[in-house]
Formats: structure tokens, sequence, C-alpha cells
């Protein structure tokens, strides 16, 4: 396997225009195999510096942003075009971008904007590893990104835009990127979290595995199993991780989980060094099977269900468990070929009757299921249970760790016997502690019957545990794996309150979130503004007054604004008031409503303007929308509760008896005209509001929807 290391502490624009191209690769030919590896340092090679390292899969290393695309282009013939020279002559202007100060790019952006005059790719009529090279500079130079985002170099701008608007992939690959970088400064500072546990046998080398089961999305909790999975494969040890998908049961499974499963992995930037699937096995396990019937130590069963369950919690024997080796592989020959009589019978691992620990008194190892397999579709009738089919392919395919949360504590005598009884190789277990949050369901019997009955909009839903419901929310990739790191491997079960969650989100959002306008529509009050122009006009204001890289905003002025009512019922005739973004005003007439239901409702108000007043002094800070010189966007403001009511679920709590009965609550609003250009996942603060996702952007008739995110603060 070819590897591409990359120093996370350096310079991102020597870093990304390879990043990119590896991506690139990967998305022409999904059978390249290339990993992506961060370090937390600034070089990986003291000598010359160097930020890049690329190991082929022959041995054969090259260090530098230069020598590594050159190499990948000598790899993958496809890289080079239909342009060569010129390609290859825009790979080396892509340097030109690395400066950090303006002074030494400003005159490249302006080239490249006078190349771009007419043309949609830097080379050629498609996208080429020219684009994504100074793209990928661009982006990852702080300066002149910032540039590229005001808008006013218009041929730069549109380029840049074009290419990552038709090439969704590079928005993936660079999130996922800013990811690893961020894991591994993460796990350097992970705040008391303690990843030193003595795994045995280390020395030997570690391969660990995450094994989803392909019936659901992903939720938090399994992120937390696949991040320490991931961690000690790939960071402690230098190991190997394996990504299995047990998939087994026919009737729960589909192709759309497994896909949702392998983009969310990827998204939180865990590239599993190898991909299998139980079913690749099918054929071993059923020969395990088979001999351990032979050999006595399993038996069919035809017991019905709550019998069967009845008996095991009471120590009961099957009044199968003695049946002949002959009438068990008959009955198993009934099941394999999915015939009436065989659906009756499933089989069982013959441990004990009466042992202390339940798992241990026969388990079902085989089932009875004529539903087609996503995979081997009619083949199989038959399929291993979890229990049977993990330690033996966990042994198969090498694992040497298996790490799992304490939830199947009980089940790992269970784990060995088969092991044991099968004479396979011993695998090493070390559980830790799943991640429990309060009022919230991580069972997926429960979410699914949520999603099922309609009570969310999906496996999505924003007030979901799931990796895409609390992305949706506006949880960005970055914190979500600070927060999941810092937890550590530890056996200490915690309920964890989300106000720790999203106050660790709240950090990356605040210093990157542009800031923004909205009045709420309902009954916001009109306010004339004395000594303001007699005509509107705007000006240029940072989007966000502490951080000059965001860019600008055009906020409009006029002698009409609107404020939201709350506010203008607070005032008081004569006050100082400070209209945020302007200055300073005198409340000179406040107007009521003469309905005698609603006198306490403004209807009106007249201000006027002493901009050389002291915002310092004031007690009211308002924000306003002007009404004139900008159009008015609409938006839809969307807050959540809870989806749960109580702090703690139990086991045999039933889903209808702890829902919140209403949890959604929208407000329609107007925003300022800046809003209208808001794409997709962009995050936002309204000011005084709170930060937003947008979840559906502005189009003409039809409002743009944000989702409120949570910062950690109690309401």
């Amino acid at each position: 396997m070819t590897t591409l290391k990359v120093a996370s502490k350096a310079n991102q624009a020597t870093t990304l225009p390879a990043v990119l191209i590896v991506n690139y690769v990967k998305e022409f030919d999904p059978k390249a195999s290339i990993n992506i590896n961060f370090e937390e340092n600034e070089t990986l090679k003291a000598t010359d510096k160097a930020v890049l390292n690329l190991t082929m899969e022959s041995g054969t290393q090259v260090y530098g942003p230069e020598s590594v695309i050159s190499s990948l282009v000598e790899s993958y013939s496809f890289l080079q075009g239909e342009h060569e020279q010129l390609i290859k002559e825009w790979l080396q202007r892509a340097s030109y971008f690395y400066a950090t100060d303006f002074k030494s790019v400003e005159g490249p952006l302006h080239e490249l904007d006078a190349h771009l005059t007419l043309r949609s790719y830097i080379v050629g009529y498609t996208l080429t590893i020219a684009d994504l090279a100074v793209w990928g500079a661009i982006r990852g130079n702080k300066v002149a990104i910032a540039a590229v985002r005001k808008g006013n170099i218009i041929n730069l701008s549109r380029w840049f835009k074009f290419v990552e608007e038709t090439n969704p992939w590079i928005a993936t690959a660079v999130q996922s990127a800013n990811a690893q970088a961020a894991a591994k400064k993460a796990t350097k500072s992970s705040e008391g979290a303690s990843y030193d546990i003595t795994l045995p046998d280390t020395d030997k080398g570690v391969i660990t595995r995450f094994p989803p089961e392909p019936s659901g999305y992903l939720h938090i909790g399994h992120l937390k199993a696949a991040l320490l999975n991931d961690y000690f494969a790939h960071e402690k040890y230098r190991g190997t991780l394996l990504c299995r998908f047990d998939d087994t049961n026919p009737t729960k499974e589909k192709e759309e989980y497994h896909d949702a499963i392998v983009q969310d992995l990827a998204l939180i930037g865990i590239h599993p060094d190898k991909t299998s699937y139980t079913s690749d096995y099918f054929d071993e396990l059923y020969q395990y099977c088979i001999s351990m019937i032979k050999e006595g130590k399993a038996y069919c069963d035809d017991t019905e269900l709550l019998t069967m369950r009845d008996e095991r919690m009471n120590g009961i024997a099957s009044k199968r468990r003695d049946l002949s080796v002959e009438d068990n592989l008959a009955h198993f020959d009934e099941m394999k070929h999915g015939s009436e009589e065989g659906l009756r019978w499933c089989v069982r691992a013959k441990i004990s009757v009466d042992n202390p620990n339940k798992a241990m008194r026969d388990p079902v190892i085989y089932r009875c299921n004529p539903t087609p397999h996503v995979r081997t579709q009619d083949k199989w009738k038959v399929y291993p249970t979890y229990d049977f089919c993990c330690p033996i392919v966990d042994s198969m395919e090498g694992v040497t760790h298996a790490l799992r949360t304490n939830e199947y504590r009980d089940r790992n005598p269970q784990y060995e016997w088969m092991l044991d009884a099968l004479k396979l190789r011993k695998v090493h277990i070390w559980d830790f502690a799943r991640m429990n949050f309060i009022r919230t369901f991580l069972s997926k019997r429960k979410l699914t019957k949520l999603v099922d009955e309609g009570r969310v909009w999906g496996w999505d839903d924003p007030r979901f545990p799931t990796i895409r419901g609390i992305r949706r929310r506006g949880m960005t990739i970055d914190a979500l794996r600070e927060f999941i790191l810092k937890q550590g491997p530890s056996r200490n079960i915690v309920q964890l309150d989300w106000t720790l969650f999203w106050a660790t989100n709240k950090k990356y959002i605040d210093p990157v979130a542009p800031r923004h306008t909205a009045i709420d529509r309902e009954h916001n009050v009109t306010a004339k503004v004395k000594g303001a122009r007699l005509a509107p006009y705007t000006e240029d204001k940072p989007k966000h007054g502490k951080n000059p890289e965001i860019g600008t905003k055009k906020v409009a002025y006029s002698d009409t604004i609107i404020i939201e009512q709350a506010d203008a019922q607070n005032l008081k005739q004569d006050e100082e008031i400070t209209l945020m973004n302007w200055g300073n005003a005198y409340v000179r007439k406040i107007s009521h409503s003469l309905n005698p239901l609603s006198l306490s409702t403004v209807t009106g108000l007249e201000l006027e303007l002493h901009l050389q007043g002291d915002f310092k002094s004031t007690k009211q800070k308002l924000t306003w929308l002007s009404t004139q010189g900008q159009e008015l966007i609409p938006v839809e403001l969307v807050d959540f509760d809870y989806l749960i009511t109580k702090d703690v679920i139990e086991k045999d709590d039933e889903v209808d008896d702890c829902l919140t009965e209403k949890t959604e609550f929208r407000t329609e609003a107007f925003a300022d005209g800046n809003v209208a250009d808001l794409k997709v996942d962009d995050i936002i603060q309204f000011e005084r509001k709170g930060y937003f996702r947008v979840d559906r952007a502005f189009a003409h008739g039809q409002s743009a929807v944000l989702f409120n995110i949570p910062t950690g603060k109690t309401k």
C-alpha cells in the first residue's frame, strides 16, 4: 500500500495540493490503495524541512511537495492529462501561493485572475491536477483564501467556487484532512484522558477491528469504538485497523446503511487498512458449526422462543440438548435448505445449562432465515450469530486485540470458549465504557422504531444521536473527534451531559462563524431614524469583528429600519441606545397599540441618531435591519428540544412512555441580504440569537431554513 504522510502543523498551502491529488486518484480509481496519515509535527525530516513523505508499495520514499506530486504523476499516468507540459508548468506555479504574507501572493493571485478570464479551468476544458494543486495551495493559505473570498478578484473567485461546487469530494477531502490533523492535536492534549493502558503482547504487532452491523446508521456510541480502535492501531502502536461488516442478519441489513457507514468513517478521518465482511467467511463458519455438532459441542433446538428464554433464565436443560449427532446434522441440513421444518430450528452451543453467567447458558449460534442476503443472495438460508462468528473471524483475520464496550463483558468467557472449542488462535480482549448521554436513546431498536413510525424525519434528524444527525444539527468534525478522544478508553460508566459536547463545538465555530442579523417577523417594529441620509446606502463591514480573514459583508443603512418587538418594549422615552454596526441614537417617540387587549405592543418608533455617543454607556444594544438598500431575506429559524423526557433511560423503558410531546420550534424572521449567498452546511451566528447551520439555502420563493446550534449553555 502507498502511504502519504503529512506534517499536520505545517503550512497547509504546502500540503493540501498533494492531499487533494491523492483523493482525486482514489475518486478516479477506486481500486487505488493509498493511505493518508497525519503526524503532529511541523516537518517530517529535519534535514530539509520536508512536510510530506510518500512511501510507495515498492518501499521507495520521496519527500517534499514537488517530489511527492511528481511521483504520484509517474505512478498514475492518467494524472498527466492531454496537456502534460502545461500541467507541469502550473504544478510548479502552485508554489507561488505558499507564502503567508499578502505582498508575496498578491501578484500571483492577479496573474491567475487574468489567466482565468473566459476560462473555467486552468488547463483545457476539464478538471486537472493543475486546478487541484493551485486550488489546494490557495485554500490552505489563510491570506490567499481571505482575498479570494472577498470576491474582488472576480475571475479567480468564480473559478475557485466553480471547482469546489462541481466536485463535492473536494470539500469532503478538506474536511477529512482537517479532522485528522485536529485529532492528532486532540490526542496530544487529551486533558486527563489516559491512553496508557497496557495491552499485552504488543511487541508482536497490533491489529484491531471495528465491526459495524449494516442495519442502521452510526451513532455517537459507535464512533467511540471506531476512534479507539483507530487510535490504538494507527497512533499508539503503528499497527493495522480492520473494518469488518457484521452482515449476518439479512432481514435488517441494507446497502444504504453500508454506504452511509463507509462515508461517515471517512468523513471522521478513519481509514481502515482493510475492509471485509463476515459473509466472506460463511463457508468456513458453516464448516466450523458442522465440526462442533460432530464433536458434541453444539446441538439443534426447536424449543419455542419464550420457553427457551425461560429455561435459560432458570437453568433448565432443553429437551433437545442430548439429540444424537446424526439427528442434529439432519436438522441443520433442513435449516440450510430453508425448509418449513428447518425454519423451526436453531443451533445452540453446548456450554452449560446453569452457569452463573447466563451468557454461557447454551447460546444460539446459528439461525434459519430465508431472506436473500445483500451480498450472497440466495446461497444461504442459515446465518451465524454475532457471538459465534465474531471470535472465529477475529482469529482468522489475525486480530490481536478486540477492543469493545463493556456491555459485552459477560460474553467475554463465551468468546474465549468458542476459540477453545475450535482450537483457534487466541485474541486479547480489552473492554471500555460505552458512551451514555442523558435524555438519549442509543438503542438501535428504539431509534429504528422512531424512524419507522415517523416520529422523526429520518436517521439524519438533528435530534438524533447518529453521526449524521448531530452533524446536521451543527457539530463540526474537529469538535466531534476531540470530544470523543478526550473520553479515553476508561472502563468507568458515566452519563455524559450534552452541554459539554456542544461547548466543545463552540470553541471551533465561534472564531470562524460569520456574523449576520435576523429580526423576528412577528410584530417587528418599524422605526424612523432622524439624522440618517435621505438615500439608502451600504458599507462594507467585517463578517467577524475579531477575524478579518472571514471577509466582509454589505450592511445597508436608511431612515427606515425594523427591530424586534421584545427589544422595543424595553425602550424608554429619550433613552440613549446603541444600534449595532451603526452607532448611538435617542428614542424620541414610542407608539403603542390602541387595542385594549395588546396595549403593551409597540407599533412604531422614532429615533434620532447620536453617532458621537459612547456605546459603552448604553444598556440597550439592539440588532436592526434597514428595510431599504437591500433585499430582506425570509428565513425560518428552527430550535429543538430533547426527544426524551428522562435523563437516564432504563433498559426496559418503552419508547412511547419517554417521548417529549413537542420538540421542534420554528420562528419566521427576516435576515440581512448577505444571507442570500449562504450555502447548505454553512455555519453562522445571528447576533444576539445564537449560532445556526444552514439546512436549506435561500431561493426566491423559498425561505432559508437554519437550525440553532447548542453552545453548552442551559436555557
